[in-house]
């Protein structure tokens, strides 16, 4: 069987307008985590449109791996700018960023005003337990591909130890990981080769002939994505320019204790802390916004991670949420002004934490894309997400307690909770099925349990 002529001829050079078409659309749809949306951009980009090739592709998705911040929102951003400069990767990475963060708002608006209606509380107490499910299920993928040796292991424990028992701060525990990697890779370098991301899916798409692309293999790199230490420079001087004058006006304004700018600090530090992905940071979130600040109470936070899984773009995208109930119930403007106050720490805290992807790669990508050679993990950044293995497992339990548990120990067991958790837990390690399916299936459970209690 030979392959047609369409797959054979280059597919017809991509306009600027119909990339945004496609940014935009893309924005809509990319449910279902990372890993989710990496699929939905490689099925399109790279097999249906053929705008790229698959080694291309994931030399692109090999860099952003490596930073802190959401690969595939940094994926699509990278991709952008690639094919139309800076201007295309600035659509690219805020069309998957700007649907969430509208949708969110609304959302976060219904949550808090209207969170007491029976069916929207039915709705909530579904979902929760089925959250719980996600969140070990993250720590198990995250732990399959990464602890491939006693050592990692031993590193994934110490961090569990470390936030559970001695409550050691996050930032604390990812550079204490990433120092012990870097002085054990001095001694034994192969226990901190991770096998990397999506290793087999990579060895597996290698195989197959998808027919040329518009940026192929050979393709030579396009003049604007070539390396210049003045490019760097100035791309550096903008990035800081950006978040100096909007930190430095919310400071004059509202001073350094309020909570618009105290959020940005926040969050800024959190958007470079993110490595190993949303999960990851979730307990550096959990600390600050509910023990240190108290922007928002535990169930509001598994609440607002519920809404994150059910609408499109990045999960980090819970940022928004934190920012809107926080600023809202703490009257950040006045108590006339709670869905402005709200709204606006949503988009403060949005620019502070994507800010610096943006900055990684029009900083880094005209290197990558120079230099053509593989990344691999460091062995520091292998530590650190050994690390964040152990910390995912704090939460999914911090998370159970909460849920199973609502009036603690001392209180009576959520039987009804338990029971869907164990459901949805089933539903993903056993049979696999989507993420949007579970959560979809334990809402209806949820509005069902609390329809017949009434």
């Amino acid at each position: 069987m030979t392959d047609s002529p369409e797959k054979n001829s280059l597919p017809a050079p991509v306009s600027f307008w119909s990339a945004f078409l496609f940014w935009l659309k893309l924005g809509f749809i990319s449910f279902g985590g990372p890993a989710g949306q990496i699929a939905i951009m490689h099925q399109e980009l790279v097999e249906r449109r053929r705008w790229i090739s698959e080694k291309r592709f994931l030399h692109a998705l090999n860099y952003c791996m490596l930073l802190p911040g959401p690969e595939a929102q940094q994926l699509a951003t990278y991709l952008g700018w690639l094919m139309h400069r800076t201007w295309g990767g600035l659509v690219a990475g805020l069309l998957f960023i700007l649907p969430s963060l509208v949708l969110l708002i609304v959302l976060s608006w219904v949550y808090i005003a209207y969170g007491d209606v029976a069916w929207v509380a039915g709705i909530f107490y579904g979902i929760k337990p089925a959250v719980t499910a996600i969140v070990f299920q993250a720590a198990y993928r995250i732990g399959k591909r990464v602890l491939n040796n006693h050592w990692l292991w031993a590193i994934a424990a110490l961090a569990f130890i470390a936030i559970f028992a001695l409550k050691i701060p996050f930032p604390y525990i990812v550079i204490g990981a990433g120092l012990l990697g870097y002085i054990c890779s001095r001694w034994r370098p192969n226990l901190f080769q991770s096998a990397g991301h999506n290793s087999g899916q990579k060895n597996s798409a290698a195989q197959k002939n998808y027919g040329p692309a518009l940026i192929d293999d050979h393709t030579p790199t396009p003049a604007h994505a070539l390396f210049r230490w003045s490019r760097l420079t100035g791309i550096v001087l903008v990035g800081a320019a950006l978040w100096l004058i909007p930190m430095a006006l919310l400071w004059s304004v509202y001073g350094w204790q309020h909570q618009f700018t105290q959020m940005a600090w926040f969050f800024t530090k959190a958007a470079l802390l993110t490595f190993g992905g949303a999960y990851a940071v979730l307990p550096y979130v959990y600390q600050g916004a509910v023990t240190h600040y108290s922007w928002l109470t535990p169930t509001q936070m598994i609440d607002g991670l519920a809404l994150g899984e059910t609408t499109p773009g990045p999960l980090i995208m819970v940022v928004a949420f934190v920012a809107f109930v926080g600023a809202y119930v703490q009257q950040a403007l006045g108590a006339d002004l709670q869905f402005v106050a709200g709204a606006t720490a949503a988009i403060i805290v949005t620019w502070f934490t994507f800010l610096p992807s943006f900055i990684f790669i029009f900083a880094g990508a005209p290197l990558i894309e120079t230099t053509h050679q593989n990344i691999k993990f460091t062995a520091p950044l292998t530590a650190i997400t050994a690390a964040v293995v152990g910390v995912i497992v704090n939460l999914a339990l911090f998370f159970a307690y909460h849920i199973i548990w609502p009036e603690g120990f001392s209180g009576e067991l959520d039987w009804l909770s338990a029971v869907i958790a164990l459901l949805a837990a089933v539903a993903l390690f056993r049979f696999n099925i989507s993420v949007m399916k579970v959560i979809g299936a334990c809402a209806l459970i949820g509005l069902l349990v609390h329809t017949l209690m009434l």
